[in-house]
Parts: C-alpha cells; structure tokens; sequence
C-alpha cells in the first residue's frame, strides 16, 4: 500500500508499508462439532469436494472421504469410528509434521488419495498399560475374595445349625463352636492379606463384616451354650415276674386183661 507524507523540506515522497503475515491477527469460529478453528477469510458459495485420504496406523490401512475444507480435528473424529482412538489420543502426520486440530486440509495441501500417517500418542499408550495392570490386579482379587466367599457360605451353614441346635435346648460341645470360631478368623487372615481396589475393595469389606457377623453370632451362642443343662437320659427296665406253669398230673391208665 502506499501513501503519501511530507518531509521536513516540503516535498512529497512516497513511501511502502506492508502487513507481515507473522503480525496478522488470526481470528477463530466454532464448528457445529464443538470445535474451535481458524475462521476462513475467503467467501466460497461453492460446495468444496470430498477428498480420499489413506490412512496407515502402524501396519493396518484405511481409506476415508471428508471435506477438502474441514480441519485434521474433523478427520481425527471419523478416525475415531474406525480405530476406536479418541481424538485426544491421537497425532496425525501429514508430510512429515503432526498437524494441529485447528488446521484446514486445503490449506496444509492435502489433496484427494493424499498419504496421512496416524499415531497413537505415546501418553496414552503409557495409560492404557497402567489400566490394563490395575485391571488385571482387580481380576486377581475378584478371584481370590470369591474363594474366601465360598468358604464362608459353608462356614455360615454350619452356624446355623449350631444356632438352631441350642435354640432347641440341646447342647452341643464346646469344641464345635470354638473350632469355628478358629476357621472364620482363618478367612479373616486371608481377606486381610488380599490387596483390592475400586469394586474389589467393596466387595472385600463386605465378606469382612460376615465374618464379624457369624464370629459375634458364635460369641452368644458359646454363652447360651454354657447354660443350657445337659439332658441325662435313663432307662427304666421292668420287672417281670416268673410263675412256672402248674404242673399236670398224667392220667393213670387202667389195664384190662
């Protein structure tokens, strides 16, 4: 652009100024995804055509149609539908630089049965394997806290039938109780040393409060068991006594000649 201004001795000269492109300011628009881009200076009343992009994500290959005025955000969500990467995970490479989302296909030269090279970032690769280890110890403990369970339903049969035995009046030996007593603390010990997290965890401290539940059940019933009187239980034979037949005389026999 040029114009004019005077110098210190009256004349007129003629001087250039011009706009860097570094200095322009860049001014942004949201999409209907959500997605905040470059706003387009230029006025299209044209429908831009859909561009073929081949996609190579380490040794699998796609094939996908977008706009040749959308954004590499936009792409990354079709991506998203065929990878299964969400977008946040994802670099995409276009001749030879990862691109931003904000950047428009036309304008970084992307022209249709373009070479596009997706890579899953390194960040989210670390995250997966972090999760894939905590889910695998949540398994290991899921297993090891429904063996403890299933010792437990036997363990509770049995105090039960402990219970309903004394309720009756009968006593039973002490022996019985305190011996499952022992067993239960024994699966206290087991549930104790088993490291669990998230749903792991919650299902833990439910099988910890049965075996408070059954071991305070077994503690009253040693108490009632204690004063429950033995039955003595005795036999009282009878007595018959032994009266011997009457004995009979044998009929004499006359002799005739």
């Amino acid at each position: 652009m040029l114009k004019r201004k005077s110098n210190v001795y009256g004349k007129m000269q003629e001087t250039s100024s011009t706009t860097s492109r570094d200095q322009e300011e860049i001014d942004c628009e949201m999409r209907p995804g959500g997605m905040l881009v470059q706003k387009r200076s230029d006025k299209t009343d044209f429908l831009a055509p859909n561009v073929r992009l081949r996609v190579t994500f380490g040794a699998l290959r796609y094939e996908i149609s977008v706009n040749s005025q959308a954004t590499f955000g936009e792409v990354k969500k079709l991506l998203t539908v065929e990878t299964g990467l969400q977008a946040g995970e994802q670099r995409v490479i276009f001749r030879g630089k990862e691109r931003e989302n904000v950047e428009y296909l036309d304008r970084c030269g992307v022209k249709d049965r373009s070479k596009v090279v997706l890579m899953e970032d390194p960040s989210s690769i670390e995250r997966r394997f972090i999760e894939m280890r905590r889910n695998a110890k949540i398994q290991s403990a899921l297993r090891a806290i429904s063996h403890v369970s299933f010792e437990l339903d036997k363990l509770a049969d049995q105090v039960s039938a402990l219970e309903e035995s004394i309720s009756k009046g009968v006593k039973v030996a002490e022996v019985q109780i305190t011996t499952l007593i022992e067993m239960l603390m024994r699966q206290a010990i087991k549930l104790d040393n088993i490291t669990a997290e998230g749903e792991a965890s919650a299902i833990k401290s439910l099988q910890g409060k049965r075996v408070q539940k059954c071991v305070e059940t077994l503690d009253v019933l040693k108490i009632r068991n204690a004063k429950v009187k033995p039955v003595v239980v005795t036999t009282k034979w009878e007595i018959f006594e032994f009266n011997p037949p009457p004995t009979t005389t044998m009929p004499q026999w006359e002799i005739f000649d």
